[in-house]
């Protein structure tokens, strides 16, 4: 699989296609709840090497406990997207990053469950990870190089929709959309310089409450 070394010129090519990619932003969100996560760029455990971080939601939470996550949550009033990624990264991470360490952002992906996420690339990788227990249950870095495994994504037609979901095998699981939508746009648009749209993609029935 590519390797990503985790130096300057990653961050000078992620932020480079990014500025270039034509970004959807709906100016209306059509009765849907505006929400922001944050796609973290940081140091793999193996030393020297990009990774993402992904979250395991507390079994406790009231909406989509238990399952994959990005870190973030729902805008709030007079906030930007980019102002909430940061807010919920350090709510749930204890990561403290500025807006200095945002790369750009992807496009926006629509929800079953009433939710317009904006996805926000932030660039920190000497973290230490302080996960919030009321809301994360593990805190997980991913090396980059597995959004590009042989065989991923898969996409899988439900008798419950006439679209196809998406999910990325990962070593930690087998993640579904949302989730698995965005960090695939990343992977693409990010790291691989392709220009892909995600919003026709899918989500299990279990993520439409």
């Amino acid at each position: 699989m590519k390797s990503f070394p985790l130096d300057q010129a990653l961050r000078a090519d992620v932020m480079a296609r990014l500025g270039r990619f034509d970004l959807r932003r709906r100016t209306d969100a059509g009765g849907l709840k505006r929400a922001a996560v944050a796609i973290v760029i940081a140091e793999a455990d193996e030393p020297g090497e990009a990774a993402f971080l992904l979250t395991r939601r507390t079994p406790k939470l009231r909406a989509h406990g238990g399952q994959w996550a990005l870190p973030g949550g729902r805008v709030d009033p007079g906030e930007t997207i980019e102002q909430t990624a940061l807010r919920e990264l350090h709510e749930e991470l204890g990561v403290l990053a500025s807006a200095d360490d945002i790369l750009g952002t992807l496009d926006d992906y629509p929800t079953r469950s009433g939710y317009l996420i904006a996805p926000v690339v932030v660039w920190a990788p000497g973290v230490t990870l302080t996960p919030n227990p009321s809301e994360v249950a593990g805190a997980y870095r991913i090396a980059c190089n597995e959004l590009f495994r042989e065989g991923s994504p898969e996409v899988v037609a439900i008798e419950e929709s006439d679209r196809p979901i998406i999910r990325l095998p990962l070593p930690v699981a087998t993640v579904n959309a949302p989730t698995a939508a965005l960090l695939f746009q990343f992977r693409e648009v990010a790291l691989a310089g392709r220009d892909t749209r995600v919003d026709h993609y899918e989500q299990p029935v279990f993520a439409w409450r």
